[in-house]
């Protein structure tokens, strides 16, 4: 491959889309930052409100991609600890696009055979929200074919501290790796093979942090709205061609 190609598989640009060798492994589990909502409606001289809409859209169809793609889990970043730091019209609309989304979309992901699981504190969040989640998660529970798990008021700083207070309230005085991953919100899930982060800016944002202790990343600069199913081929792709050492050689 040339110094280009390594480079766009370095980064994730999605300049050459590329397919998918079903001869080689898929990632069991891909975690994706969706960055870019309000860039794109910048850009197109919208309401941040524009950007989320579509940005919602755009969860249903990679949610459908990951499934038609056999992947087993994939967890999406939706709204972070750091997001109450915004102003408070904008997260109420968060919040009712969410309920929207979960009331009116997410029936035909049940019947498709997906199941919900939401890692975070969702405690903080308007009463008719929570119930509509629990409902859905309830109603999912019995679903196989795709883990979809949502990130809501979700930081991975929080997680571990978390895991460690579950750990000491068991007794757990001196924990292994294993200890702390069991008592994690994706406790019994693999780890993210692929971590996906749209709109070209390169940080982690407190997401999943034990987790993607060795993750591939996959930058894109594009933005979250805007990013297809070919997209999510092209990064799927990519993990393809790399070569997972953990450490060794």
């Amino acid at each position: 491959m040339s110094d280009f190609g390594n480079l766009i598989g370095l980064f994730g640009l999605s300049i050459i889309l590329i397919k998918i060798d079903h001869s080689l492994p898929i990632p069991k589990h891909i975690a994706i930052i969706m960055d870019g909502n309000g860039r794109w409606a910048k850009k197109r001289f919208l309401p941040r409100s524009s950007g989320h809409r579509q940005g919602a859209k755009t969860v249903k169809e990679i949610v459908k991609a990951a499934k038609s793609f056999n992947i087993p889990v994939l967890t999406l970043y939706a709204f972070s600890t750091e997001n109450w730091k915004r102003p408070p019209d904008e997260v109420s609309f968060l919040f009712d696009l969410l309920f929207n989304f979960i009331e009116k979309s997410f029936q035909e992901f049940i019947d498709g055979g997906v199941r919900l699981r939401v890692l975070g504190d969702i405690s903080k969040f308007p009463p008719r929200l929570i119930n509509e989640i629990e409902r859905t998660v309830k109603e999912s529970a019995a679903n196989k074919d795709l883990q979809l798990n949502i990130a809501l008021n979700y930081g991975a700083r929080q997680e571990i501290i978390l895991a460690f207070k579950k750990m000491a309230a068991a007794g757990i005085t001196d924990p292994t790796q294993e200890d702390v991953s069991k008592f994690l919100y994706t406790h019994d899930q693999p780890d993210p093979d692929l971590l996906i982060r749209t709109s070209g800016e390169r940080r982690i944002s407190n997401f999943l942090l034990w987790q993607i202790a060795y993750s591939e990343l996959y930058i894109t600069d594009v933005l979250w709205p805007d990013f297809t199913k070919a997209d999510l081929e092209t990064a799927i792709a990519h993990f393809q061609k790399r070569q997972r050492r953990f450490g060794g050689l």
